[in-house]
């Protein structure tokens, strides 16, 4: 049975990892139009798609303000300068997430202050938060703000994340650059914290093809203080600069293919969703599968497995290659286990779940045109490999 298996698999097309191509396809012509208008009306900077689409994002996410930008690290960034985070802040981030949840508070002169994350969610806990606010004050440090990320398309748990901001009056920023469209508690996400900021790059559930970004908030006045600092920090005009600021804009032709992939993407969750449910009844006997906390609703960016023990994950990956199925790995090492990152704090009581997770994790194929043929490959191969 194996040995037929095998055969099968080796003489098939690979299995797409991300498969841009099929959404694409499927949006055709309207993709089409919809950058032929922008370059009918050559404004391909600050044009009338860029304040479409914040509406359209606004509509969708519940929050009052959105200002799009250049990139999801910008969006952070931007927000970090608005709120005045400097030398001698903490900005708290889970350690088990890409490098830019963390880089921006870097840039400001802040010191990222890493925690750790549940071992079934992969995201920030309050504990670990609560360590790291203890050890940020022993080493003279200003708690200043939190950065909880939505990992992999389910959300963090933002009212305990709150609870403790609040009792030290933390600025909570929702990096939400891989779960846009999830919910928590029945809330989509983009109206938790101080702002929620996202990614638009070709990857993300909701993706553009190239950088984009967003940040949505409620407060008014935070808003406006990104729009300066998104334009150079510009004042009444672009020539009177009354902040330090950013080129954070977002292209028009980036905003009028989102405004297209936006009307699809709540049917593209679905997909995404039955896929992930495929993937469990699949695979939960063999490995560990995600788990999504009570309440939430994941966009499913990722599907990231665990391997059980003695499970060799390069040998479990080239024989899922062979098979034509790619994995990925996000992450092999956890920010404080990378160069860059080394010598910035970890929370009293260290990190053992991300270094954890760092060592047994390991990304299958998901996305929204994954169909049934295809992922059952997926699954005889996990079950072959592991097997």
């Amino acid at each position: 049975m194996n040995q037929h298996l095998r055969h099968d698999h080796v003489s098939s097309t690979p299995v797409p990892f991300i498969d841009i191509g099929a959404q694409r396809r499927r949006l055709g012509s309207k993709i089409d139009e919809a950058v032929t208008r922008v370059l009918t009306h050559c404004q391909f900077v600050n044009g009338p798609e860029v304040t479409q689409l914040e509406a359209d994002l606004a509509a969708y996410t519940g929050a009052t303000h959105v200002i799009s930008c250049a990139n999801g690290t910008d969006a952070l960034v931007m927000v970090l300068m608005a709120k005045g985070v400097g030398p001698g802040d903490a900005v708290f981030c889970p350690s088990f997430t890409f490098c830019a949840t963390a880089s921006p508070a870097a840039r400001t002169g802040a010191t990222p202050v890493f925690v750790d994350v549940d071992a079934a969610t992969f995201n920030m806990t309050a504990a670990s938060l609560r360590q790291g606010i203890a050890t940020a004050k022993r080493l003279g440090l200003t708690p200043k703000a939190v950065v909880p990320v939505d990992l992999f398309g389910q959300s963090a748990d933002h009212d305990a994340i709150a609870d403790v901001a609040a009792a030290e009056g933390l600025i909570v920023i929702d990096d939400a650059a891989q779960s846009l469209g999830a919910t928590y508690r029945g809330r989509r996400l983009g109206t938790f914290g101080h702002a929620t900021t996202t990614s638009f790059f070709p990857a993300k559930p909701l993706g553009c093809y190239g950088d984009g970004g967003a940040i949505f908030t409620n407060d008014a006045e935070l808003a406006d203080t990104l729009r300066s600092i998104r334009v150079h920090g510009q004042g009444s005009d672009k020539y009177d600069n009354v902040r330090l600021g950013l080129t954070g804009r977002l292209d028009t032709i980036q905003a009028a293919i989102l405004i297209e992939k936006l009307k699809i993407f709540d049917d593209e969750i679905a997909a995404r969703n039955a896929t992930a449910e495929r993937y469990k009844r699949g695979l939960g006997n063999v490995v560990t599968v995600p788990g999504i906390a009570s309440g939430n609703s994941s966009v499913w960016a990722q599907y990231t497995i665990r391997l059980p023990k003695g499970c060799d994950r390069d040998a479990f990956a080239a024989a899922l290659k062979a098979q034509g199925v790619p994995t990925a790995i996000y992450y092999a090492r956890s920010l404080h286990q990378q160069a860059a990152y080394r010598g910035f704090p970890v929370a009293d009581g260290g990190l053992p779940v991300c270094e954890a997770l760092s060592a047994d994790v390991i990304s299958l194929p998901m996305h929204a045109y994954l169909d049934t043929e295809a992922q059952d490959r997926v699954i005889a191969a996990v079950h072959e490999a592991v097997g």
